[in-house]
């Protein structure tokens, strides 16, 4: 398992299916960085309490909503357009990397505060992760299992 958050996250993504399921996830309205933090507290061992799941929406929400998604929100509608013009797929690719650069900011400030909590407080079994999810991602079973599936490497 990665120390921190950030390579456990690139390291999941990387897997078989995760990425699928991530996307599938955040049309559904489910914070990604939130969902692969909650995957990185079970692997750790750090026992799901209410006001833990609250602490790390309260770093993640007003930072997807402020940053994280006008970001997105510009390089989806430069999509198009971009195909046909090289001067703005450049532009689209420097806000993609500021699209992902957020993400990792936003990862780093949430395993500064997980970090206070302590790991190996109970087995890997938890529910984290639906914890994490939206209302909507919940019905998804599929792409949580699929996200689990990759982050435990099995």
């Amino acid at each position: 398992m990665c120390a921190d958050l950030w390579s456990f996250a690139l390291s999941t993504y990387a897997r078989a299916g995760a990425e699928d399921a991530c996307l599938r996830l955040q049309e559904q309205g489910a914070d990604v960085c939130l969902l692969l933090c909650g995957l990185w507290l079970e692997q750790r061992g750090v026992a799901l309490e209410p006001g833990r799941v609250q602490a790390l929406r309260t770093i993640a929400e007003p930072w997807q909503a402020d940053v994280v998604q006008p970001l997105r929100r510009v390089r989806k509608q430069w999509r198009c357009m971009a195909q046909q013009d090289v001067e703005l797929g450049s532009l689209r690719e420097q806000v993609k990397a500021l699209e992902l650069e957020a993400e990792r900011q936003l990862l780093l400030r949430l395993e500064a505060l997980a970090q206070r909590w302590p790991a190996g407080e109970h087995a890997t079994d938890q529910a984290w992760l639906e914890a994490l999810a939206t209302e909507a991602a919940h019905f998804d079973h599929d792409a949580l299992h699929q996200l689990r599936v990759a982050a435990t490497g099995t």
